[in-house]
This record gives structure tokens, sequence and C-alpha cells, in this order.
């Protein structure tokens, strides 16, 4: 019984200290973004530093801020869109649509996740260059439209959804359309809910393809922006970490907010019917 506890104990302490590492960063962005600007980093000044909203003010009345959340946003709103929804009718169809070329296909989606996306940066930026969406909106969205990660996590899921109700509503008059959507998508709602996080978090965070496939101000999006608070002499501590802040907090906010729908679907699925 001693022993149990004392583990117990052992088990907590190791957790609190594994939190406190891993949040340290967290706290310290969040008062470094309230100090005044050019205050020093010293733990001693990070805490005794009055509380000014400065830093924020001046990003959104000098930075151009607004901007660049709406281009984050709007990016990676559409492309989560058009991954849940591309992504769903290719796995439906791979798993429903049975036809000798299926399992190729499928192969051919395991295949490309083995590709590192960093090989894509020169053919991707050439052909942006050819059909004439350099530094546009376009760029940015229409070479992530669908995932092959997408395809394999709505594949597995559909394999493990009985056909019954299908193929009731197909007696019943329904056509392919209304099944896919009012019966079949419903039911993949978890796995749906996974990956347009999934989705949403990756592309809100994307620094490389949005840094290489702009070059104007009006199209850059947050991770890029910050990047240019980063001089080659100094770094504007304050102004970076609030930027930081404004582009953590609606990731934060999302996360707590679908905690219960990335657990069920993660779990969802992983046993099969």
């Amino acid at each position: 019984m001693v022993t149990n506890k004392l583990t117990m104990t052992l088990r907590y302490v190791l957790l609190s200290i594994g939190l406190v590492i891993m949040l340290f960063p967290l706290v310290w962005m969040f008062l470094v973004s309230f100090m005044k600007a050019g205050s020093g980093l010293t733990l001693t000044e990070l805490f005794s530093s009055p509380l000014t909203f400065s830093n924020f003010v001046d990003l959104f009345s000098h930075g151009n801020m607004g901007r660049y959340l709406f281009n984050s946003f709007f990016v990676a709103f559409v492309v989560t869109i058009g991954n849940v929804f591309f992504c769903f009718l290719v796995a439906y169809a791979l798993v429903r649509y049975r036809s000798p070329f299926n399992k190729l296909l499928f192969i051919s989606v395991i295949a490309v996740l083995m590709i590192p996306a960093h090989i894509l940066i020169v053919p991707l930026y050439v052909l942006m260059l050819k059909i004439h969406i350099y530094d546009s909106y376009w760029a940015l969205i229409l070479p992530w439209l669908v995932s092959p990660i997408g395809i394999f996590l709505v594949k597995q899921y559909i394999e493990s959804v009985p056909e019954a109700m299908e193929e009731a509503a197909r007696v019943d008059g329904a056509g392919e359309l209304r099944i896919i959507l009012t019966i079949v998508m419903p039911i993949c709602k978890p796995v749906l809910a996974v990956l347009a996080i999934q989705i949403f978090f990756t592309n809100w965070n994307s620094f490389l393809f949005p840094f290489i496939l702009t070059s104007s101000e009006q199209l850059r999006t947050l991770p890029v922006a910050l990047a240019h608070f980063q001089g080659q002499q100094a770094i504007d501590w304050q102004h970076l970490m609030a930027g930081s802040t404004i582009a953590v907090l609606p990731i934060l906010i999302i996360f707590f907010i679908l905690q219960k729908q990335i657990v069920s679907g993660i779990t969802a699925g992983a046993v099969k019917q």
C-alpha cells in the first residue's frame, strides 16, 4: 500500500515537472508580449516590468496585423473545407466502388506520404509561375485542397461503417449523392472533425510554402509576417511575442472547444465492426 502511494506521488511529481517545463515557454511568451518595447529579457525585468497593451496596438495600427490574420484564417479555412469534402469523396469511392484499380490507387496515395514535402518546393514554384497564379490566394490554396493523410484516415473510418444503411436507403429510392451527404457523411463526423482540426492547424502554422509562393506584403500569412520581426542586427522581441500570442490564441481556443471531438475521432474506428 505504501509502495503504491509512493509510486503515485512520484508519478504526479514527474508529471508536474514535465507540465512546468512545457508551459514555461508559453508563459514566457505571454509575459514578454505585455512588456514595454525595448525592455530587457532578464527574469527580474520579466516579472517586474509593468504590463502594457501597446505592443498589440502597434501591431494592428502600424503592423498590418489584421490583414495577416485574415490571410491566415481565409487560407486555412478554405483548405480545411476542401480537404474535408474531397478527402471524404475519394475515400468513399475507394471503399465502396470496388474495382481492380482501387488497390493500386490507394497504394499511390500511401506512396505520396513517403515523399518529403521539401522535394516539391522547386517543381511547385515553377508550376505556379507557369499557370500564372504565383503570388495569389490560388497559390496558397490550390496545391493543398486534398491530402493523402486525410484520404487514409477517412478511408479507414468508412471501412468500419456497415453498408446496411446505404443499401436500405437505395431500396427506398435515395440517390447516391443523397446517401453520401445525408447518411455516410454525418456518420463520419468524428474522423472528419479530426481531419479538419489537423488541416486547419497545419495551414495556420505553415511558413515555408506561403513564404516561397508569395512575394507581396498583402498576401503574407501570419507566420511569414512574424518572421519579418527578426532583423539582421536585432530582434524586436516584444512585438514578435505579441504577434506570436495572437497566432497561438486561436489554436488554443479551438483546441479547448473541440478537444472531445479530437479524442473521439482518434479512438473511433480503432476497432473494426
